[in-house]
């Protein structure tokens, strides 16, 4: 049975793995573009040639990736490239120049941990806090 891969589906995906809204999408795709027809667009089977040339230099990615990627090459993409230091931008996650997301998971378990240790030193310094109030008014009494 033949894979149909819903090319305004993949469109939808890649522009929201970017953060993008509709209407910046739109914007970035030129005058003509308003919001509605990019929502129109995602709703899209098949998508016109020309159209995915647009698209693919928006999102910075060849048009074959939106043409061929399914829910499999999808978590393929994220899987094996989360590493690669040769992204665009900055922080966890980038644009490569061959097409693919990086999504650095290392990079954002290591700032969740890091979080996670503030809140517990403010937790336990209020904690202190209390213990302190609550000795001095027992030794009042």
């Amino acid at each position: 049975m033949e894979k149909r891969i819903h090319h305004g589906r993949n469109i939808k995906r890649l522009r929201e793995m970017r953060g993008m809204k509709q209407e910046a999408f739109a914007a970035d795709l030129g005058e003509e573009w308003t919001q509605r027809k990019v929502s129109l667009l995602e709703t899209k089977e098949e998508v016109e040639p020309e159209i995915l040339e647009l698209v693919a230099k928006v999102l910075n990615i060849t048009p074959e990736a939106i043409k061929t990627m399914d829910d499999e090459g999808m978590t393929n993409i994220i899987t094996n490239t989360f590493n690669d230091n040769s992204s665009y931008g900055q922080g966890a996650t980038g644009w490569h120049n061959n097409g693919s997301l990086t999504i650095n998971t290392a990079e954002k378990w290591l700032e969740a941990l890091e979080e996670n240790k503030k809140l517990y030193e403010r937790l336990l310094h209020a904690e202190r806090e209390k213990n302190d109030l609550l000795q001095k008014l027992l030794d009042k009494k």
